[in-house]
């Protein structure tokens, strides 16, 4: 099947799965439908979300408690029939408790180690506030996220795909906590914010919540079909001055480097690396195919770029004293590097 793309980009035409492509077009409406038995509101994080599982990229998810982080994550699993696992992260959590172990057991041929499975061998992990563990803990998870496998006494057990891991962590109380190294923040895809509800959206939660049970949430995707989106999305064309305004964004995040603006070297100490812009491009895929279309705008990397580099620009103690935050620097960014030069 072939779409017709922009008239803006010169893209070759899109060749893709037309079957893949019907089922997401026309499983999109179900899939809002029944995220909405459960999830009021929260438009924005609802499809990034999406967009995120589309382009097969994991999540982190900041916001305050009581805002529905847990019961999205478990929504999304049982829309698209994936096994959901769920880690509570703790300050005494080690890294086996989410990799596994090998325990000692009784067989025909004597007693033998064999490797019992932790709960990160699922399809979703939602890892809980992430950042009350400590860093060895954490980066218990990097293998997992960055190869799909978990090594073990130097054997290696693959992950089943699709996997996603969805973390989330609380922005108000610092203490006690271990914030992500860059390193690992680097591998998500996404840092989603979830925000207070407006009042009327408030109050339809109350009274959905305080009289009966919600409806049950049935199965519109299964694993395999993920997997099928996520090879459509990769097939997504783009045109080059796209992608160069994607590297371009990048680029003009860095202090230091030629050409960085003069806020970029005042406020940050450092900025987002090659991974951003390779994000950006992926997510804006996922993001153009969701809305129907088989081209990437431009538009669909500015609407992106906040959840791409929030988590991947560094303040420093100049742009903290001064009360600048990470939003205030991406809108700026998107405000001083020009869709075409």
């Amino acid at each position: 099947m072939a779409f017709v793309t922009s008239s803006s980009s010169e893209t070759p035409t899109f060749a893709a799965d037309e079957a893949a492509f019907d089922r997401l077009q026309d499983g999109r409406a179900r899939i809002e439908a029944e995220l909405k038995k459960v999830i009021v509101g929260q438009r924005d994080v609802v499809e990034q979300l999406l967009l995120a599982l589309l382009a097969g990229g994991h999540c982190l998810i900041t916001g305050a408690p009581g805002l529905a982080k847990t019961l999205l994550v478990k929504s999304v699993a049982r829309v698209f029939q994936l096994k959901f696992q769920r880690i509570q992260f703790t300050p005494d959590l080690m890294p086996a408790d989410i990799t596994g172990t090998e325990i000692l057991t009784e067989t025909e041929l004597g007693r033998q180690l064999t490797f019992v499975r932790g709960p990160v061998f699922a399809n979703i992990i939602l890892a809980d506030e992430i950042n009350r563990t400590p860093p060895k803990t954490q980066a218990a998870l990097l293998e997992a996220m960055q190869e799909y496998q978990v090594t073990a006494a130097g054997v290696r057990h693959p992950l089943a795909e699709p996997f996603f891991v969805l973390a989330t962590q609380n922005p108000i109380e610092m203490e006690g906590t271990y914030p992500l190294p860059e390193a690992q923040l680097d591998r998500f895809l996404f840092n989603v914010l979830i925000d207070y509800l407006p009042e009327a959206d408030e109050v339809a939660v109350i009274k959905q919540t305080t009289s009966g049970a919600p409806e049950p949430i049935e199965s519109v995707f299964s694993g395999a079909d993920v997997i099928d989106f996520h090879r459509l999305v990769r097939q997504v064309p783009v045109a080059d001055d796209v992608v160069r305004y994607a590297v371009r964004l990048g680029a003009a995040s860095r202090p230091g480097r030629e050409g960085a603006p003069d806020f970029i070297n005042e406020w940050l100490s450092w900025g987002a690396g090659t991974r951003a812009p390779q994000s950006l491009i992926l997510a804006a895929k996922a993001r153009a195919l969701w809305q129907g279309r088989a081209h990437v705008a431009f538009e669909d990397l500015r609407a992106l770029a906040p959840p791409v580099l929030r988590h991947r620009l560094l303040l420093n103690y100049r742009a903290e004293a001064a009360g600048i935050t990470v939003e205030q620097v991406i809108t700026r960014l998107l405000e001083t590097v020009k869709v075409k030069e």
